[in-house]
């Protein structure tokens, strides 16, 4: 016999629709690669603007900072994967005061800290825009000896942040500011947005690709 059944019209669908689910941020992976924690692998979110110093010019900061970190305080501004300031105390810093402005990145922050076992002695972490949380905790921040700064590139935060730190007095006269940029570091730094009487003195310089990366120190003006 004929199966007189209706059957379902080329335009109607045989299965109900199912809800949407929210994907979680795809995540990468960058590893420590001197000091306590060396291999060591630090998992972060793939998000714009959101890019580790690569290897090869982390290898080349850390030899420049070699007779300065032992018990350093340390402030990671724009802080991403944090591979900066974990590289710092595993290679022998104090602590490390991390901020960034993506939450769930920040979120990220906590679990590598909780990864590597560090206690809220060695770890510090904001999340928010660099520039305002200084302003905001400047009362219970100390003053840095290493300030690590790489901004996303096309927020152009450099000069907003470095402001931020001169005028909540947290540089004092030996700060050393490693900058990374994507142009002349010393178009920033001479810029004349940029509170005076200050200076950022030039002690080394390096450049990988279309990366400008520089190692400054903080004084006086003459």
């Amino acid at each position: 016999m004929r199966n007189n059944k209706a059957r379902p019209s080329a335009k109607q669908s045989t299965h109900t629709s199912k809800p949407a689910r929210h994907s979680k941020p795809a995540s990468s992976s960058v590893r420590i690669i001197g000091g306590q924690f060396k291999r060591r692998q630090l998992a972060f979110i793939d998000a714009e603007g959101l890019r580790p110093t690569p290897d090869r010019l982390r290898e080349t900061l850390f030899n420049w900072l070699m007779a300065d970190l032992f018990e350093a305080s340390v402030l990671d501004c724009c802080a991403g994967s944090g591979v900066l300031g974990f590289e710092a105390i595993s290679r022998g810093a104090a602590h490390c005061t991390f901020i960034e402005a993506n939450s769930k990145q920040s979120q990220q922050l906590h679990a590598s800290a909780a990864q590597l076992q560090l206690t809220d002695a060695k770890v510090q972490i904001f999340t928010g825009q660099a520039e305002i949380i200084l302003q905001q905790h400047a009362a219970q921040l100390s003053q840095f000896d290493i300030v690590f700064l790489d901004p996303p590139y096309d927020l152009d935060l450099w000069l907003p942040i470095l402001n931020s730190l001169i005028d909540n007095n947290l540089l004092t006269e030996q700060t050393l500011v490693y900058i990374e940029a994507n142009r002349a570091i010393e178009d920033i730094l001479t810029a004349p947005e940029l509170t005076s009487p200050y200076k950022f003195e030039s002690l080394k310089q390096s450049k990988v690709g279309q990366i400008f990366a520089g190692l400054y120190q903080f004084s006086l003006a003459d």
